[in-house]
């Protein structure tokens, strides 16, 4: 059997495998900076909605009773400006 046919026949199919690697890494690649953007996006985000819960969570515990008399306050002096 003559092998000679086969060289030409492996070189071709072996430049579309390298280009079908090429592809997928790139298209890995893509999805990775995607991923760290995102990720990136949350965390930032996380940040931002730690930082609210601290101060909520300081209105509660410092000024809760303060907070709860401020606010009868507001409705007393709405209801009285009503009248």
């Amino acid at each position: 059997m003559n092998f000679a046919v086969f060289i030409p026949i492996v070189a071709i199919l072996s430049s579309v495998a390298f280009a079908a690697i090429g592809l997928r890494y790139y298209q890995l690649r893509l999805e990775h900076r995607q991923s760290e953007r995102a990720a990136a996006l949350q965390g930032e985000e996380k940040q931002r909605l730690e930082k609210r819960l601290a101060v909520l969570e300081r209105i509660v515990t410092d000024r809760g009773i303060d907070t709860a008399e401020q606010i009868d306050a507001l409705r007393d002096s709405e209801t009285a400006e009503l009248r």
